[in-house]
């Protein structure tokens, strides 16, 4: 069962809950898939089972298609609430991290082709590598936030949050309106460009605010 944990190696008492996640919230990424930037966040939900610790070696599925990586700044609910305004959406976030949301991208072109929900594609055990976490108070700038990805050395993704579609402040809003966000919620904030696949074998680098890296292997 994940448990999460500070890069200090502080064990946080709040349980993972569900993980929310927002599609193509950089518009470069939405275009590198063909897909419509959308007109309001496209939301989906990651169960608890979907995360494993992404600074230890993780497994991917091997008889499900192509398995995408998708770099993205995770945020860490540290209260409960509901219907939060754009102004203290930063209240409620305890730590900052990052994460890997997975994606069977066959399976998922499948069924975007039918029109039938990702889950199967997004949702499946160990689809969310997530880091140990970063007080936000030690994020530098917490509305420039720099995330970036090598894969067996080679940069593959590098983005900016400012460079989102729906800015962090106001994706928490959006989020709350429909959901409550509790203590131990995870939320992933979108992916920019340069995804792709993933194979047994490869060594993968995440870095956040330029600072602090996550190192693990793809079993």
């Amino acid at each position: 069962m994940f448990q999460h944990q500070t890069i200090h190696g502080e064990k946080l008492n709040a349980p993972l809950g569900k993980i929310v996640c927002v599609g193509r919230n950089y518009a470069a990424h939405a275009k590198e898939l063909g897909n419509e930037v959308p007109s309001s966040p496209l939301l989906f939900i990651k169960p608890a089972t979907a995360a494993v610790e992404l600074e230890k070696p993780f497994s991917i599925p091997s008889d499900m298609g192509s398995v995408h990586h998708e770099v993205e700044v995770a945020l860490l609910i540290g209260k409960t609430a509901s219907a939060i305004t754009e102004d203290n959406a930063w209240d409620y976030v305890s730590h900052v991290g990052v994460a890997l949301d997975l994606t069977l991208r066959d399976v998922q072109d499948k069924l975007k082709e039918k029109g039938q929900p990702w889950e199967m594609a997004k949702a499946f055990d160990g689809s969310c590598p997530l880091t140990s976490w970063v007080p936000l108070s030690q994020i530098r700038d917490k509305n420039c936030i720099q995330i970036r990805l090598e894969r067996n050395s080679e940069m593959k993704q590098d983005g900016y949050s400012d460079q989102m579609i729906t800015s962090i402040p106001k994706l928490i809003s959006y989020i709350s309106q429909f959901f409550t966000l509790q203590a131990g919620d995870v939320i992933l904030t979108g992916t920019p460009a340069g995804v792709g696949p993933l194979h047994s074998g490869d060594v993968v680098k995440a870095t956040l605010d330029a600072r602090y890296e996550f190192s693990s292997k793809v079993l």
